[in-house]
């Protein structure tokens, strides 16, 4: 069953072809690849899409569209897993290096979890680092550890901090409120274990892209209401409002990889027949009364996203509530880009800015409280 697995997640040749020549044409001015598509520069809202992105776009249309979750979730958990590992073992591709990875279980909500340890070269030996408790997005139904390796790597280089990537459970075999319980589960773990891990217990972060996102801010606003707050959060294009849509859901619903239609999938699988989850302030955190106690945070949106002004909404939201809120648009980057990182330049520089400034807020968090 195993070895089963792993061929349906392995790339094929072609998949390892099209990887290895994506990381090729990256290396070519943007100019030169919309001149080989024979398009102009793409400008939405102000906003224009990175010309290495508008090239991926343009070649995605060529072939046969499929929702994010189908034909079924078991389906694109593997063929998501084959393009992402196509890209990341292409072309003498190298992950970013940290000093070392460890795989771990720890306790979940009902068993065990498996996670994924990060540590950073030592910035100062006499410092213990901050722990970032990291979880994948992926609409709550796909992604896994491996998918978010590379990402998890560079945010653990850049930004000096300890990540605990956790792989919770699934929908639709583990619908909600299976991931939040487990996500709530392992950031307490965290919180106990950190010093077992070697980073410091005060600075114990909670972070995650999409809707790992919004298992991060939920997490941390349900360890503040039981009075063990977390030190930061770390939001990439997170979901954060399930029961309204916003002006970017329809500006971008259609040709700019996550789809208006792949949000209702994902909320589907997610939610199951519980018709009353999309005003739960565990599915949508934006309806939370209690935003005040949320941690200080940094808040990432693309330009190019669905999800773009619910994400914005639920950081001025915080910030109304008086929380200290960092907000950052990267404004040509599309859903997904931290997984763009090899094929993409910008979308790479954008990360690491991302995790560079994630570890001076921290940092800086860190010396105005002591």
């Amino acid at each position: 069953m195993a070895d089963r697995q792993q061929a349906r997640d392995t790339p094929s040749r072609r998949e390892r072809l099209e990887g290895r020549l994506a990381r090729l044409l990256a290396q070519l001015p943007g100019a030169w690849l919309l001149r080989l598509i024979g398009e102009e520069p793409l400008v939405v809202d102000g906003l224009t899409l990175d010309s290495h992105i508008q090239f991926i776009l343009a070649s995605r249309r060529r072939r046969p569209q499929l929702l994010m979750c189908e034909p079924t979730p078991d389906a694109a958990r593997s063929r998501n897993r084959r393009e992402i590992a196509a890209i990341a073992t292409s072309a003498g591709a190298r992950p970013t290096r940290v000093r070392s990875v460890t795989n771990r279980t720890i306790r979940g909500a009902d068993g065990a979890l498996a996670a994924r340890h990060y540590v950073p070269f030592d910035t100062d030996p006499l410092i213990d680092p901050p722990l970032l408790v990291f979880f994948h997005g992926g609409g709550f139904v796909i992604c896994d550890l491996d998918t978010h390796d590379e990402a998890c790597r560079i945010l653990c280089s850049a930004a000096g901090v300890q990540v605990l990537s956790v792989a919770y459970r699934l929908a639709p075999e583990h619908p909600y409120p299976a991931a939040v319980d487990d996500c709530c589960a392992a950031l307490r773990w965290a919180q106990r274990e950190a010093a077992s891990l070697g980073a410091d217990p005060s600075l114990v972060c909670v972070g995650g892209d999409s809707a790992g996102g919004n298992l991060a801010t939920v997490a941390a606003l349900t360890v503040a209401r039981e009075g063990n707050p977390v030190a930061a959060q770390l939001l990439i294009y997170p979901t954060t409002d399930a029961s309204s849509k916003h002006p970017s859901r329809t500006m971008f619903a259609a040709g700019y990889v996550l789809t208006s239609a792949d949000i209702d999938a994902f909320h589907r699988h997610y939610v199951g027949d519980n018709s009353a989850a999309s005003d739960d302030v565990r599915v949508s955190p934006a309806r939370a009364s209690d935003l005040a106690l949320a941690p200080p945070a940094l808040v990432i949106t693309a330009g190019f996203d669905p999800l773009r002004d619910e994400g914005e909404a639920y950081a001025a939201a915080m910030e109304c509530a008086g929380v200290t809120v960092q907000m950052r648009r990267v404004e040509g980057m599309v859903h997904g880009f931290i997984h763009m990182t090899a094929v993409v330049p910008a979308a790479r520089a954008a990360m690491v800015a991302i995790a560079k400034a994630f570890g001076a807020m921290v940092k800086e968090g860190d010396e105005q409280s002591g």
